[in-house]
This record gives C-alpha cells, structure tokens and sequence, in this order.
C-alpha cells in the first residue's frame, strides 16, 4: 500500500468548525489508491491526532474502496464503517454483506483510529489481552471484581503505551472529523454514509459537528449515547434479554424440527434453573449462573439452533453443552484498543461493587429470568479502565445529535432491530427521536442485520431493499413500515 497523499492545510482547516459551511477552497488531492488484494484498492489518509491542534502531531488511518461495478454509471463514494473492530478485515472476510452496494457507488471503507486493516502500521497493538466480561457473570464476589478491574486496567495500559501519543485521539469526536477529512479528500461537498454498531457512533458525531455536510447517512445498530446514567443503560439491556428469550420461545415453537420437540423453551428453562447443579458429561456441575450466562449467549438469533440443542441435552441429563456456551473466551494478546475507545467515549462512571450489588437486585425484578445477568457484562467492560481522553467542550458528551437541522427529505434513516441486544430498540428509538426529520425503519432481527443478510445470501429483503432506495434514491421508508425478521425464518 502506498501512503496516500497528504489533505492540504485548507482541507484540514475547514474540519475543524462545529456547524462549518461548505469549503470554497480548490478540492485536497484524493487517496492514492493501490490493489490490495479481494478486489479492494486500499490506501492511507494523514490525519492529525487531535483535531483542535491540526498543526501538532499526526496519525494514519486505513482506507480501503470496493470500486462501482459500472465506474460509467456509478453515484459516487459512499463511505463505510461497520463497527468498532477492523471494518477492511470483516469486508475481505464477508465480503457479501456490503457488496451489493457497489452496484451504485464507489465504496470506501474508513478504519477508526487504532484499528487497521491487516499487518497495516495503522494498528495499536495492546501486549496485555483484555479480559471477557462474562468472567464477573460466572463468578460473584468482591474479589473477582477487583480482580477484573485489574485485568481491565492493564489492558488499558498496555493500549496506552502502544498509541503513545496517539491515545488521546480515540474518542468517536475525533473520528468524526477523520470522515470529514476523508470527505474532502474524496473531492464531495456533502458526506453520503453507512454506519453499522460503532459505525452509526461516528455518525451521530459526525451530525453533531457537520450537519450540514450531510447528503444522507444510514444507520443501524445505534447506541444511545445520550443516557447520562448507567442504571437506565442496563435496565435496557435487561429487559431487551428478556424479550429475547420471549422470540426464541416462539421461534421454537413455530419451528418443525425444534430440539426441543413440543415442550416450551421458557419451560424448561425454568425446570433446569429449579434443578441446579446439573450433571454434565465433565463430571463439573453446572450452576445457575452458568445456565443463565449460556442462555444469554444464545440468545443472539444466529444461535438459535444450538441453545436449542443444548437446553434438550441438559434436560436429557448432561448439560455440558450449556456449560461450554457459558465459557468465557480465551484471552488473546496483542489485542486491540476497541474496548478503550469504547469506554473513553461515553460510558458512565462505573459503579461501586455496593452500589451495583443493588442495581443488580433491582435487575432481578424487571428481568428475572436471564435478562439481570446482563448488568455484569456491561459493567465489566469499562471496569477498571479510568479517565477519558480531553476533549472540546462543544463536543464532549451531551447528544451527539444535537445541532442537526431537518430538512425537506430525511438526510437520515436509522434502522432499529426488534431482537437487537448489543444495542437495545429503546435506546435507539430514543437516539433516532433526537434527531429532527429522521426516517425510522423497524426490522424483526437483530444486530447487524442488514450486513448479516447480505452474507446470507437474502438479497432483495424488506431491509435491505428500503435501505437502498434511501441511499440511491434519496426516498425513505412510508411512516410506520415495519420489515420482518429476515434472519429468524431461515434458521
């Protein structure tokens, strides 16, 4: 890959105002753009690490384009990032899930800072793995938790140490002005874009700072960044758990072939949770809290079949499948800095160990069943990991879609997932509802659902379809449509 050509000092300073106005300044010279192989033409763009001095120290980040089928007949760019790990890597890997779009634009996949594509320099390589939150779902207890919050400190350390100073820039306001610069380097007066889980975070920054230099955005798998407090965050999660739970009952029930013949799901949940410990081939018991935590990782919908599978077994007498579910990953090092920017970026203050032994029993209440256990995870993913990077204050915390105008014809469309757990349907109706105009389009699956169709081989999808015609087109969904689970039939 050859470094791609610097933006110029106009371009760089034209980033910079919260609600800029359209540069008149000649266009910066664009990427220089090199085969990288899967059919992407990848490229390097120069940024500064902190937007507010763009004369001080600089950074890379990755950029990689799938180019238009008909380069004749082709709409333009449309900028990509698909989440907080290496958007390029899970393009070369799935390369179905945004393939289709390439039908129309030129699309470019933007790395967030720290993450690049593969053996690219652009990657902050952390030497200390970070530690699985399920571990604190598996074990209660004072000591585990101050174990975690060790693990998690030094994790976040290490992330330190390999950015050097390039740490202070991982925050979502600083990628937002990268897109920006991407933008002007594109040679585009208005931004179109695709912004899936932490993708749809860099978006709303970015309709924070430059509303106007929206032509339209996509977003799906948002995050409601403007909860202040993180008692209400895990009453969603909770709760989205619980509904969860519900959809695979009913999903079980519909379904010829079930594992779980005619009995109802939610049944026998509660007749192995009344009799743990269970037997397992291993000859270890498995206890309630791993019932629970092996539910709660099959609740996403892909996995559906195999919690089936193994909730029959575990009636069956052995429920060593339930307990291999519930196993928290193997630590892997170097890691990344995708859970520091994370935290760095809007997580609360993590409570106490007292005060969230009470959040936790409030938890019980709303969700009983499984959905409670959740608060454990969401806890302990910025557990131990203190401070955030320094930011302006215009764009520190608050509603990340503050400032946005409405226009005419909705410049924004938001997808919301019915089953979505990563990021619950009432957090991003609520981020949907800040921004004014926004078109609002309800699907039945669950994260990521759009690229998971794609990969699936689910081409023309009520989804998939209305997603396109708004970025082609410009013309959103009809108020109130609401698209089946797509994902949840072919299971």
């Amino acid at each position: 890959m050859v470094r791609a050509t610097a933006v110029l000092a106009t371009a760089v300073a034209a980033c910079l105002p919260a609600t800029p106005a359209p540069s008149a300044a000649a266009p910066p010279a664009g990427p220089v753009w090199q085969g990288c192989g899967d059919g992407l033409e990848c490229a390097k763009l120069s940024v500064p690490v902190d937007w507010a001095r763009p004369r001080g120290p600089r950074t890379e980040i990755d950029l990689a384009r799938m180019p238009a089928r008909d380069p004749r007949g082709g709409l333009g760019p449309l900028v990509v990032s698909t989440g907080s790990e290496s958007t390029v890597q899970g393009v070369r890997a799935r390369p179905d899930g945004v393939s289709e779009l390439a039908r129309w634009f030129d699309v470019v996949f933007v790395e967030s800072r720290g993450i690049g594509d593969r053996g690219s320099a652009a990657t902050v390589r952390c030497s200390v793995p970070q530690p699985d939150p399920r571990r604190l779902q598996l074990t209660p207890g004072p000591a585990a938790w101050r174990a975690h919050a060790r693990d998690n400190a030094a994790y976040d350390r290490s992330c330190r140490i390999a950015a050097g100073p390039a740490y202070a820039g991982l925050t979502s306001w600083q990628v937002a002005h990268d897109l920006d610069a991407v933008r002007a380097a594109l040679g585009q007066p208005r931004l179109r874009y695709f912004g899936n889980a932490y993708g749809a975070v860099y978006g709303q920054a970015y309709l924070k700072l430059f509303p106007r230099r929206v032509e339209r955005m996509y977003l799906e798998g948002v995050p409601d960044h403007g909860e202040p407090g993180v008692g209400r965050r895990l009453i969603a999660h909770a709760r989205a758990a619980e509904r969860q739970l519900a959809s695979f009952r009913a999903w079980c029930a519909g379904r010829l072939g079930c594992p779980l013949g005619g009995d109802d799901a939610v049944e026998v949940l509660d007749g192995l949770l009344g009799r743990a410990p269970l037997p397992a081939a291993s000859g270890r018991p498995v206890d309630e809290r791993e019932i629970v935590a092996a539910v709660l990782a099959g609740l996403v919908s892909q996995r559906w079949p195999e919690l089936a599978r193994a909730l029959s077994a575990a009636e069956a007498g052995d429920a060593s499948a339930l307990a291999a579910m519930a196993a928290p990953g193997q630590p892997v090092a170097p890691a990344t800095v995708t859970r520091s920017l994370h935290c760095h970026d809007f997580m609360p203050a993590v409570p106490g160990y007292r005060r969230f032994l009470a959040m936790e029993s409030r938890l019980r209440s709303i969700a009983p069943r499984v959905g409670w256990l959740t608060g454990r995870y969401e806890v302990g993913r910025c557990l131990g990991i203190a401070g955030r990077p320094s930011r302006p204050p215009s764009a520190a915390g608050g509603d990340p879609a503050a400032g946005v105008r409405a226009r005419k014809a909705p410049s924004v469309l938001v997808a919301i997932g019915r089953l979505d757990l990563e990021s619950p349907a009432s957090g991003a109706a609520r981020a949907a509802g800040r921004i004014p105009g926004a078109a609002v389009l309800w699907h039945g699956d669950g994260h990521g659902a759009y690229l998971l169709q794609g990969t699936a081989k689910l081409r023309a999808t009520c989804l998939r379809s209305r997603v396109h015609d708004f970025l082609v087109n410009g013309t959103p969904p009809r108020a109130r449509t609401r698209c089946p689970g797509e994902l949840t039939a072919v299971r």
